[in-house]
């Protein structure tokens, strides 16, 4: 079986001769072997798994996405974001720590914008004092 998970920006696992694939969506926990009925579904925040003929197993975390079987022989994911391993563990501090840098970067981001808006609102008001010269009719 073939497996593709891609991103908009990349395929990132393209990988032939996959025994099995377990993902989830929004209903639990669900598993796909070759001969699969042809199946859609919309995946949840989760870890896609696989495995080979030879026990390895593959990981790969994806930010929600759609998944689809096709001809019984191909599994198709599209998702916003993949993060792909071979060990769990190490693939669950990936995530945290990327989870947490983009946490970051979108307080930064927000407090900047808050700051922006702030000077911005300054200037209007400052702009706007009846008191300026020339501006409603005060001063000379």
């Amino acid at each position: 079986m073939r497996l593709l998970i891609t991103t908009p920006t990349a395929v990132v696992i393209d990988e032939q001769d996959v025994v099995a694939v377990r993902a989830d969506d929004e209903s639990g926990s669900f598993g796909i072997l070759d001969g699969h009925a042809d199946f859609l579904t919309a995946l949840s925040v989760s870890v896609v798994r696989w495995h080979y003929a030879d026990d390895r197993k593959r990981f790969c975390a994806v930010r929600r996405g759609m998944l689809s079987v096709t001809n019984g022989s191909e599994v198709a994911i599209a998702t916003r974001e993949a993060i792909p391993g071979d060990d769990l563990d190490r693939l669950e501090a990936v995530v945290l720590a990327q989870l947490r840098e983009a946490l970051e970067m979108e307080r930064t981001a927000r407090t900047e914008s808050l700051q922006l808006q702030m000077k911005a609102i300054r200037q209007i008001v400052r702009y706007l004092r009846p008191e300026r010269p020339g501006i409603f009719g005060g001063g000379s």
